[in-house]
C-alpha cells in the first residue's frame, strides 16, 4: 500500500497529485506530524479537514483559486480552508475585512458568520500554502514542507483548468504568481486583508467584480441564471445565517 492510498482524496486531486504522495519530502511531512502529535502537541485542523480545500472544490470544478498562508492557530477556528473559520466561532479581523469589500464591491449582505463552506462547493479554491501549524504559533509549519506540495496544487490547477481566478492578497500569496501563467489566467493583487494592511488598498480593489466579469467572459454571461450562479463566487443569497 503506498502513502496515496492511506490519505482521503477527492479521486480529480487524488490522480493528478499522486506521485506526490511517495515523494521524500511528503514522506517526511507526515512522520513530522506524527512525531509532533506524539510529543502531545495540538495540530490544526484536525486530521481529516487537513486536505477539505482539495476535497471541497474538485478539479474539474475550480473557477477561482484564493490564496492563503497558514491555518488559523486557535483552538475551534481552522477547518482546511483560507480565512474561513468553522460554525460558531466568531470572524476574524481579516474576514471582517474581507466581508466588508463583498460589501462595497457586489452589495452583498454581511454574513454573521464565517463559515465559508459554500464558496469553496462553488468552485473556490480555497488554499493555504502550508495546511498545518501547531496551537498558538503562526507559521509553525511553513518549513515543514507543505509549500513543496502546495506548489504542485499551484501549477497542477493552472495547467488542467482554463481560465482561472487567482487572488493573492499580501506578499507571501504574491510569491506565488511566478507559478500562475498570466496569459491564461487572470490575476488579482492587492495588499492582505489584515486591519494592519487592508486600508494601503485591499478595501476598495474590486477584485470580486472583477472576477466575477472574467469568468462570464470565458462563457458563462452567455447563459443562464444558473450558469452565473457557477461563475459567481460569492452569489447573492447564498450566504447562510
Amino acid at each position: 500500500m503506498t502513502q496515496d492510498d492511506r490519505i482521503r482524496l477527492e479521486a480529480g486531486w487524488k490522480e493528478a497529485l499522486r506521485e506526490e504522495f511517495d515523494k521524500p519530502y511528503m514522506l517526511e511531512l507526515g512522520a513530522f506530524l506524527r512525531r509532533e502529535k506524539a510529543a502531545g502537541k495540538t495540530i490544526y485542523p484536525p486530521g481529516p479537514m487537513i486536505f477539505n480545500a482539495l476535497n471541497s472544490t474538485p478539479l474539474d470544478q475550480v473557477k477561482v483559486v484564493i490564496l492563503g498562508q497558514d491555518p488559523y492557530h486557535g483552538p475551534g477556528q481552522a477547518h482546511g480552508l483560507c480565512f474561513s473559520v468553522q460554525p460558531g466561532i466568531a470572524a476574524p479581523p481579516s474576514l471582517q475585512n474581507i466581508f466588508k469589500e463583498l460589501k462595497r464591491d457586489l452589495n452583498l449582505d454581511i454574513p454573521k458568520h464565517g463559515y465559508l463552506q459554500h464558496w469553496a462547493e462553488q468552485g473556490v479554491l480555497m488554499l493555504n500554502t502550508s495546511l498545518t501549524v501547531e496551537q498558538g504559533i503562526a507559521g509553525s509549519h511553513a518549513k515543514a514542507g507543505w509549500h513543496q506540495f502546495t506548489d504542485q496544487v499551484i501549477e497542477v490547477v493552472g495547467e488542467r483548468c482554463p481560465h482561472l481566478v487567482f487572488i493573492l492578497w499580501g506578499a507571501h500569496a504574491q510569491s506565488k504568481a511566478k507559478l500562475i501563467d498570466a496569459t491564461r489566467h487572470l490575476i488579482l493583487k492587492s495588499v492582505h486583508p489584515s486591519p494592519l494592511s487592508a486600508h494601503r488598498g485591499f478595501i476598495g480593489n474590486g477584485h470580486f467584480s472583477r472576477a466575477n466579469q472574467f469568468l462570464q467572459q470565458q462563457g458563462c454571461g452567455r447563459s443562464t441564471g444558473d450558469c452565473r450562479q457557477r461563475s459567481n463566487p460569492m452569489p447573492a443569497g447564498r450566504h447562510r445565517a
